[in-house]
Order: structure tokens, then sequence, then C-alpha cells
């Protein structure tokens, strides 16, 4: 994270794994939606329905928080004990990784390999799982591939963590992605499933900071006892615009298709022309995730950088330091420029390499 906020930046960024922002011009806003001060105690009661609506669940499965970021905290918080282990893919979002350690939690991790198109072995989950792990953790879409989990293997991953008297937290942040072809949330597979979701990256509405959780209502009431140690009260206004960027999500999330559209069929047309990549690029999603054959990413990525103002974000970060991964989300300029960009970098390396042979 401290690399995203002090690295990132370029005129042709492909690091971020979101859509392109969303202008507070574009949504449907009056001033008087702008009030400040509002009745938010446990939750604002018109968001809190707007998301139980779009969850397909009840407003006490709820919990609304600041963020992607601080929801995922809160279910590691409210689930793990120190000692307790927590079981996470490989590769993952490294705040996933970093906040069980915060919390205490002993980390085992499952693969979700290259070679095998990032699926998850629920085979492997099974051996790795014990007595001591109490939570799961997976993404949905996969962060940082696109892959998607089926139904099929989340069911199966919910009965091995049912009989191990663990629960399942699934972050379907990206999972918006899949547009019409979108299936519902882990969350209606059973009980023992936790959902973490945002507004931020298939919407482009990260500075709403709208985060939540779908939950048992044990569990929702325990997050929000919790939320009272950290954050209290959020923001009323971002409360009252979230619930008009709810009420406008089909026509927000036809943007977000049409720009990634587009992308994907750039970035297919590019790597079939690259032989120094190898990728598995999904139809849908905001984020690929390639192996870069030869050369040392990390030198990629501060040439493409520091020559070409593109960056993209080195695969170390994912504990993988032979890939990079790749957004999809800005506006296609921009994409269509970024690419050409890594081309011409990764040109220049080839040409240094057979110099040196």
């Amino acid at each position: 994270m401290y690399w995203a906020k002090t690295q990132s930046q370029a005129t042709f960024d492909l690091a971020n794994s979101g859509m392109a922002g969303y202008s507070l011009a574009d949504l449907p806003v009056k001033i008087e939606d702008l009030e400040i001060n509002g009745p938010s105690y446990y939750g604002y009661e018109p968001l809190l329905q707007a998301l139980a609506a779009k969850c397909e669940v009840t407003t006490g499965n709820v919990v609304a928080a600041n963020g992607a970021s601080m929801v995922n905290f809160f279910v590691m918080a409210a689930t793990l004990e120190p000692g307790d282990e927590v079981l996470i893919e490989h590769p993952t979002y490294e705040l996933l990784v970093s906040t069980a350690q915060y919390v205490g939690a002993e980390v085992k991790r499952f693969s979700r390999r290259f070679e095998n198109r990032f699926r998850i072995d629920v085979d492997e989950v099974a051996a790795a799982i014990s007595s001591k792990t109490r939570l799961i953790v997976l993404t949905n879409l996969h962060n940082p591939s696109g892959a998607q989990v089926d139904q099929a293997t989340l069911s199966a991953i919910g009965d091995i963590a049912r009989d191990a008297k663990a629960r399942v937290l699934v972050g379907e942040i990206y999972l918006d992605a899949l547009f019409e072809e979108t299936p519902r949330s882990a969350f209606h597979l059973g009980p023992q499933f936790v959902v973490t979701n945002s507004l931020t990256k298939v919407y482009g509405l990260s500075g709403l900071r709208c985060g939540w959780v779908v939950a048992e209502p044990d569990l929702a009431q325990k997050i929000w006892r919790l939320n009272d140690l950290i954050a209290n009260s959020p923001a009323h206004v971002a409360e009252r615009l979230s619930c008009i960027a709810l009420a406008s999500l089909d026509h927000i999330r036809q943007r977000s298709k049409r720009i990634l559209t587009a992308n994907h069929e750039l970035l297919a047309s590019f790597m079939a022309g690259r032989d120094d990549l190898e990728a598995v690029v999904f139809p849908r999603g905001t984020v690929c995730f390639p192996r870069l054959r030869q050369d040392s990413v990390d030198q990629l990525c501060a040439r493409l950088r520091e020559k070409y103002e593109t960056a993209v974000v080195p695969g170390k970060f994912f504990g993988m330091p032979d890939h990079c991964r790749i957004g999809l989300g800005c506006k296609t300029d921009t994409f269509a420029e970024g690419i050409r960009r890594l081309g011409l970098a990764l040109d220049e390396s080839r040409e240094q390499n057979g110099k040196k042979k």
C-alpha cells in the first residue's frame, strides 16, 4: 500500500486495479443531498436498505464501513484470536495477509497456480486445514489475476470450513465486473460464508468509501460494535451520496462495461503479439497478471515508470516476483497508450539482453 500511494502514480497508470474515477457531476445530485449531518448510528437506514436489496439479504446481515480494506480488517478482528490459523490464497492482495498477521493469526497459504489458470485446488485446501483454522480467505474475482471461482468450488470450500468449524471470507470487490453474468453472492451458500464488497473497484466510486460486510446477524452485530472502537460514525454526506450511486448503479455499470470491453480487446491483441510475456487473459475483470519470460520485473517496472511514464504493479507485492499486474480500468485512450509504452519497454529489455549475450 505504501508503494501504491508513493510510487505508482504515472501519466499512464495501469497500476490501479479499479475503474477510472466516476465524477460527482455525473450523479443526479442536488444541493440538499449534500447534507453533512443525519441519523447514522449503527448504519444509515436508507443505505443499509439499498445494500441489502443489492445483496438480496436483510439489513440485519449488512455492516457498512469505510471501504473494503476496513471491512476486511473488521471480519478478521471479529473472527480471529491470537494463535488461530487463517488459510489465505496465494497469490493475493497483500493487505489480507498483513491484516491477519496484525490481529495475531498464524497465516497458512494455499496456491492458485498460473499453470492451472489460477483455479483453486479444493484438495489442497482440505489438506491444509487443521483444528486451529478459523478462517479461509479468498477473492472472487481473484486479485491479482481476475480468475473467477465457480459456485461448485465455493460450495466445496464451504463444506470444508463447516466441518472444521471455520468461516470463509470471500472478497467480492471485483465480482460485479462479470456484469450480466455476475452470480449471486457466496453468502447465499451457507452461514459459514462472510462476504466483503465495495463501490470502489468496479464502479470507480472510491471517494465515497462505501464498503460493506454481509454476514449472519450475530457476527454482523459483533462487527458493528467493533466499529465503535475504530470509526464510530461515518461521514454522513458520503452515506447519502452512496445511496444516490446505488440507485444509479445500472447506468454506472454500463460505463464500466464499455471501458472494460474495449480495454480487454486491446489487451488480448497486445498479448497475442508478445513472446516475452505469457498470461491467462480472462474475458472479464479489471486486472491481468502476466508472467515475464526473461529479465527482471522490478527493472522493467522501473524503466517503464522512469522512461515511459507508465506504471504497472510488480508481482513481488503478491509474492510472485516474475509477474506484474496490469489494470484495465483506466480510460481506453490511456490504456492503449500505456500498453504501447509497455511494449516499448519490453522491446528495450529484449535489445539489452541481446547485447549482453
